[in-house]
């Protein structure tokens, strides 16, 4: 983490932002507060989410496939 003044973020803004795609970036103000200038990252849904299934639908699949284990062992219906 790198930590700059105002004055030094002010006058180098461009060297600043091009750095927060990496690592995060402190200013401190009037020696009290500080500021945290970071890139922020947004993720996209991929394929798995697509695909992917709710507790219900688990929930269903599972008892399904007991039961036909079931049937299968045993010959009869669960």
């Amino acid at each position: 983490m790198r930590t700059s003044s105002p004055s030094e973020l002010r006058g180098n803004i461009k060297k600043y932002l091009d750095l927060s795609v990496n690592e995060k970036i402190t200013t401190q103000w009037d020696g009290n507060e500080n500021f945290v200038q970071a890139h922020e990252n947004y993720l996209e849904p991929d394929e798995d989410l697509r695909r992917a299934v709710n507790a219900q639908e688990l929930l269903a699949g599972i008892e399904s496939d007991i039961r036909k284990a079931y049937r299968e062992k045993y010959g009869h219906k669960a």
